[in-house]
């Protein structure tokens, strides 16, 4: 059994119509919520043993601040097939992993996410900003992986958590 996780970058921003997509930073609210999906995944226990992030600013930054809100040690690798990547490159991309890693977490954009989602696991689930996708996948060697080769476990989607944290207190 192996883990993937699957986190959308934060927020953007849209201000400066100079930088192109690739350079886009991001907004304040991303910039306030990575650091809390990291937080809520330090608190589930979820602890990817590698990060490969696409090097998009956007996505760079979140991997950062949410590695750094979870408590996660080790490097962030970034991967260029991962921006605007397809599901076809995010299979080929995490295919390559190495076997020692029970857990990998990839950070990249949509569509490409909510598409590989519905490739491993047959779901359909939306992937706002920020919103992170946890994937049971039923293979030993990440050179397995193959369309219906995991089980969703659970989406956590920011504005969800918030509002139920926001609820219980």
């Amino acid at each position: 059994m192996k883990t993937i996780y699957l986190l959308r970058h934060a927020k953007s921003s849209w201000d400066d119509d100079s930088l192109s997509d690739f350079e886009r930073p991001l907004n304040r609210r991303g910039l306030a919520t990575a650091p809390f999906v990291g937080e809520v995944m330090a608190s589930r226990g979820y602890s990817p043993s590698a990060v490969i992030s696409s090097p998009a600013k956007r996505a760079a930054t979140t991997a950062a601040l949410v590695c750094e809100a979870a408590g996660l040690e080790g490097d962030i690798r970034y991967d260029e097939r991962i921006y605007e990547a397809s599901p076809g490159s995010l299979t080929t991309v995490v295919s390559q992993l190495d076997d020692s890693l029970a857990s990998a977490m990839i950070v990249g954009h949509n569509p490409g996410m909510e598409s590989f989602i519905r490739r491993l696991t047959g779901e359909v689930e939306p992937m706002p900003t920020a919103a992170l996708a946890v994937i049971q996948l039923n293979i030993d060697s990440w050179s397995e992986i193959e369309a219906g080769s995991g089980v969703l476990v659970e989406v956590i989607r920011p504005k969800d958590e918030k509002s139920t944290a926001g609820a219980a207190e």
